[in-house]
């Protein structure tokens, strides 16, 4: 099962093994809070792409198809997949506000479908 989950909600079993999906560590969150299993910065939208999203919704649809441009063919991609195959549930972590315009969300979608074409 793969999920996602705010860094600044409470980490709870069944969250399974819990990777940020973050470039940048989440502000006033110390690591015991966060509870991670793994930091995978190189899954995260480039530097370049995040400052140009802003998290602006009115941005979604482009941040969308450039954000899967990266993801095609990224090493980062192979490697998240290898750790799904190994947990029954993976929830991936992330600090943004907005629960429907954000990076993780759209990882999400692109491993289901990954995974469900496989």
């Amino acid at each position: 099962m793969l999920k996602t989950k705010r860094v600044y909600e409470e980490a709870s079993e069944e969250d399974g093994y819990r990777i940020l999906t973050e470039r940048l560590w989440p502000r006033g969150v110390s690591k015991e809070r966060a509870a991670l299993d793994e930091w995978m910065k190189s899954i995260a939208p480039s530097h370049e792409l995040r400052k140009w999203f802003d998290h602006d919704p009115d941005k979604w649809d482009e941040f969308k198809e450039r954000y899967r441009k990266e993801l095609f063919g990224s090493e980062a991609v192979n490697e998240m997949l290898e750790i799904i195959k190994k947990h029954d549930t993976v929830t991936l972590v992330y600090a943004s506000k907005d629960e429907e315009h954000n990076s993780t969300v759209l990882l999400k979608e692109f491993l289901a479908d990954l995974l469900a074409s496989s």
